[in-house]
């Protein structure tokens, strides 16, 4: 999960991820997560580490301010076509509970991924032990709340056809900041900004935007459905939701966001 990630899918999650989809249908990830590079502040000379790179729009983007750019993804799709994009950068497969370097980095960015992985505390040590001492780690993720409104239709649509909801294919980790704050500050980080914001978001292709989506960032929750079915389950999810999320001829889904930069603060 590019950081565009992701909503970049990057980490242990099993989704098959259509780069070329991401990229052409999707590009919201990557714009949105612009904010978040400035925010990390990239300098020449630094050493990063982009978790979750997704197509690599954002490694470009710190790279272009002179620092050296190591970037990940447990897509090989999203990978291959980050190489493609980008060859003067560095972009390997990895997963974000269990990669290693053998150099540390001045900042570990994240955009997009985190709410990906089902077990923080696994990506949060990677994440330390990457660091230098006193390096940061800067983030953007799906926040408590977040898409709530639409994975709720998504859940009823499924009932209403007849199918058990599925709850156990739910394939986010949305926590709420005290929750996040308190895994960084066990592992030694110390959190020095955090906050959690609504995000209502824009998709792009019209009448068409929400079903792409769908396809896109929910379809695990539609894995047990026959496919003769979805059609018509992504229909009513449409039907439920037009009334809140249409807007002038186009969809809005109702992101909320945590922003959150923390530094390693304590070393063995």
């Amino acid at each position: 999960m590019d950081n565009s990630a992701t909503d970049s899918p990057q980490t242990t999650s099993k989704y098959l991820w259509d780069a070329a989809l991401y990229d052409s249908k999707h590009s919201f990830v990557s714009q949105y997560g612009t904010d978040l590079v400035e925010l990390l502040s990239p300098q020449r000379g630094e050493r990063i580490l982009d978790l979750g790179c997704g197509t690599g729009h954002l490694s470009h983007r710190i790279a272009s301010a002179g620092a050296e750019v190591i970037a990940i993804d447990s897509s090989p799709a999203m990978i291959e076509r980050a190489r493609e994009s980008y060859l003067h950068l560095r972009f390997e497969a990895a997963d974000a509970t269990d990669f290693h370097f053998s150099e540390p980095f001045d900042a570990v960015f994240s955009n997009a991924v985190l709410h990906w992985i089902k077990e923080p505390e696994r990506a949060i040590a990677c994440i330390w032990r990457a660091l230098k001492p006193g390096g940061r780690f800067v983030a953007e993720f799906g926040g408590k709340g977040n898409i709530k409104k639409a994975v709720d239709a998504i859940y009823r649509a499924i009932e209403t056809a007849g199918y058990p909801p599925g709850m156990e294919l739910n394939p986010w980790y949305f926590p709420s900041i005290g929750e996040f704050g308190t895994l960084l500050e066990k592992q030694g980080f110390c959190l020095t900004y955090a906050t959690l914001f609504d995000r209502p978001t824009p998709l792009e292709d019209g009448e068409k935007g929400l079903r792409h989506w769908i396809e896109m960032f929910t379809n695990v929750l539609l894995e047990r459905i026959p496919n003769d079915k979805r059609a018509d389950i992504i229909t009513d999810v449409e039907d439920q939701l037009r009334p809140e999320l249409f807007r002038n001829g186009t969809w809005v889904v109702d992101y909320r966001r945590i922003r959150a930069i923390a530094i390693k603060e304590h070393y063995p």
